[in-house]
């Protein structure tokens, strides 16, 4: 095992190494714009290229790229050398300033949702100073973001950074006007939970459908799935256990703080959590986690899935976004204290995030939708469609006596005996958790349980960032100008006034239950099932005067998204269709008809030998398989037609419709014809792994 504190962020150019490599003036600048978002002058921008350029030469860079996040979801990187040749024949490892603050990709087939045309290629990259850069397979990597050529975000990272800007503005102009004087900034913090599934390459690369779509299209269920539930949290097999070790190390290295790994509920399915962080890096270090995951997996002959639904049956993975508010002297804002009735910080932020969740709920919900999620939203294995917010017995209790105007008595820490006199009692939390809530209270943070596990968490931050900052806006309109010595009774009225108004979305109960749906009708909560259903959502008029309002997105650049998001759903869908169609026609059939032929061979070879030898079983069987077959093929031709109608469908918005209410249902009749011939065919005629091969052999 490495020397952990010696490998920690040994590829990364941080603090330690900036201190070290920089001189003092130059460290002093960047640090400045680093914590106050100040303007690099450009001969600091030189110093910190030349510092940065010969720490990377120092441990094995040969190239620099600068590593940005466009609208796909992934990352993109163009690689340059250092080398700059000389007169003699040789060549000078040089990288200057302008290099480090700009770059020019020819990023035109990068989606854009008519932001520019195809034959505009010019698009400009720009450091992120307030994301280290870092080594990777001897590339140095320089966090980015990324615009047009007229300057419109084409990327994840730019509105994040905007929406991080306008909740420190707001935070601070709000706690300012309540008595906070001394807090010049607000940052946020995320910590992404991921979770993955781990198969055999071997397998992997038999499957068509894993291989084009990441998940399984088809596949009978194994005689044996989750419901021992004894996988979760259960030892790990060595090999996992090896790929683990691996994955910490590396991630250490880029100074991703990994914490905690375990199996999760079904079958070779696994968790990884880190530390949180300011909400920007923890973005670029998911994004990177996600990458080492599927790199690290190779090593050891698996692939890693990050699908949200990968495998009927079993429980998919999501991704759990730990999400609080922190200021620049260190103040958690969602800290309760140990007095929360008596934390007039905590409620008025409490509060706030209560109303940002349920004025916005469509956006919540919004900033989760995709193909794969929809696979598990509402299962019971992630939270509802529905949003609501969690916030336990403890502090529900505290804004209900808030509303009536009645004292809270502070309850009293209750000691955990077990019953068993060896094991040291000790102090329970002052409340549960609740696993089917999408916003759960945990303490001292939200967890926004509703992210699926293949997602950039980029578009939930900045959705919740700006949400909650134009709560805080309004907060501030309502206290500006009020006198100190009336302060605390308007701070009192305005939280009282807020949980009276938006309690709906406050829920402690089982999110599972239908009649939680029943409940958040009667409440007049938004219930959006599908992707197709919450996308319009989007560009509803108080939603573009949210983002406008506060320069987060312009409204050509919410139109955009908008049209990537319907864009990527229907080609999604489109891809699986299509995937199943070819394996249904080039596997599963050609498979059952030669399984059915065995068997009539059998059957004539028994009568040849006497035609008084029984084959009634045999017969029965041969009878099935055909039948079966003809429900397939039947099934299939209707699931042919139904992707011809699509693919001559224009308008985006009906097409992602029909493909939701159509297409996905068809697959899923021809899945089922599928499925049961799988049942009754003998391994050596299967196509492909089964699901007991992937999921029980590793």
């Amino acid at each position: 095992m490495s020397n952990v504190p010696e490998i920690y962020g040994s590829l990364v150019f941080n603090d330690k190494i900036m201190k070290t490599k920089l001189p003092k003036d130059v460290y002093k600048a960047l640090r400045k714009t680093i914590e106050k978002n100040t303007h690099l002058e450009a001969d600091i921008a030189n110093a910190v290229a030349v510092a940065m350029k010969e720490w990377a030469v120092e441990n094995g860079a040969t190239h620099f790229t600068h590593w940005f996040q466009p609208l796909t979801g992934f990352t993109a990187e163009k690689h340059d050398s250092f080398i700059s040749p000389t007169e003699n024949g040789g060549v000078l490892m040089e990288f200057s300033g302008k290099e480090l603050i700009k770059g020019e990709p020819d990023a035109s087939s990068f989606p854009s949702g008519g932001l520019r045309a195809t034959c505009e290629a010019r698009g400009y990259t720009a450091w992120d100073p307030t994301s280290p850069a870092f080594i990777k397979d001897g590339t140095l990597c320089i966090p980015t973001a990324f615009c047009s050529y007229s300057g419109e975000a084409l990327d994840k990272k730019t509105p994040l950074l905007r929406s991080m800007d306008a909740l420190s503005k707001e935070a601070v102009k709000l706690l300012n006007i309540i008595g906070n004087k001394a807090v010049e900034s607000v940052i946020t913090t995320v910590g992404p939970e991921q979770e993955y599934f781990l198969i055999d390459r071997e397998d992997f690369k038999k499957r068509r459908d894993l291989i084009f779509t990441g998940r399984t299209l088809l596949g009978a269920p194994a005689p044996k799935g989750q419901e021992m539930d004894d996988h979760y949290f259960g030892m790990l097999k060595s090999r996992v256990a090896d790929y683990m070790k691996d994955l910490d190390e590396e991630l250490w290295k880029l100074g991703i703080p990994a914490k905690t790994k375990h199996n999760e509920v079904a079958p070779c399915q696994h968790e990884l959590a880190p530390i949180f962080d300011t909400t920007n890096v923890a973005v670029d270090h998911n994004q990177l986690t996600m990458e080492v995951m599927k790199k690290v997996a190779e090593k050891h002959g698996f692939v890693c899935l990050l699908h949200e639904k990968p495998f009927a049956g079993i429980n998919g993975s999501g991704k759990h976004n730990n999400w609080s508010m922190t200021t620049n002297l260190g103040t958690n804002l969602l800290d309760p204290g140990k007095t929360p009735a008596e934390n007039t910080q905590f409620l008025v932020f409490l509060a706030a995030v209560i109303k940002a969740v349920d004025d916005y709920a469509d956006l919540m919900r919004l900033s989760v939708a995709s193909a794969g999620n929809d696979h598990r939203l509402g299962a019971n294995e992630a939270p509802p469609a529905i949003i609501s917010i969690f916030l336990g017995d403890e502090l529900t209790a505290v804004i209900e006596s808030i509303e009536k105007d009645e004292f809270f008595h502070t309850s009293e820490k209750v000691s955990m005996q077990t019953g068993a006199k060896v094991i040291p009692h000790f102090t329970r939390d002052t409340t549960d958790r609740n696993r089917t809530s999408p916003f759960a209270f945990t303490g001292n943070k939200f967890e926004f349980r509703s992210l699926g596990s293949s997602a950039s968490v980029a578009g939930p931050n900045t959705i919740l960032n700006t949400a909650v900052a134009e709560v805080l806006s309004q907060f501030s309109a309502k206290l500006q100008g009020t006198a100190e010595e009336d302060m605390e009774k308007a701070v009192h009225d305005l939280i009282r006034d807020t949980i009276v108004a938006h309690k709906r979305v406050i829920f402690n109960g089982n999110g599972y239950t239908e009649e939680w749906v029943q409940e958040a009708e009667k409440r007049g909560l938004y219930n959006l099932r599908s992707t197709p259903e919450v996308l319009p959502r989007f560009l509803d008029p108080k939603n573009v005067e949210l983002f406008t309002k506060h320069g987060v997105y312009t409204e050509s650049e919410m139109n955009s998204r908008h049209e990537i998001k319907l864009e990527k759903y229907c080609k999604t869908l489109h891809i699986e269709g299509k995937t199943m169609l070819s394996m249904l026609h080039q596997e599963v059939m050609p498979a059952a008809r030669k399984y059915a032929d065995s068997l009539a061979a059998s059957i004539a070879g028994r009568k040849a030998v006497s035609s008084s030898i029984s084959c009634g079983s045999l017969e029965k069987q041969l009878e099935k398989i055909a039948g079966l077959y003809d429900v397939l093929v039947t099934k299939t031709e209707v699931l042919d037609e139904a992707i011809l109608k699509a693919e001559e469908m224009e308008d985006l918005e009906a097409l992602s419709f029909f493909y939701h209410d159509t297409v996905l249902a068809v697959m899923e009749e021809a899945r089922a014809a599928a499925d049961e011939i799988e049942v009754y065919m003998p391994d050596e005629y299967m196509p492909y792994p089964t699901y007991t091969k992937m999921l029980f052999y590793v």
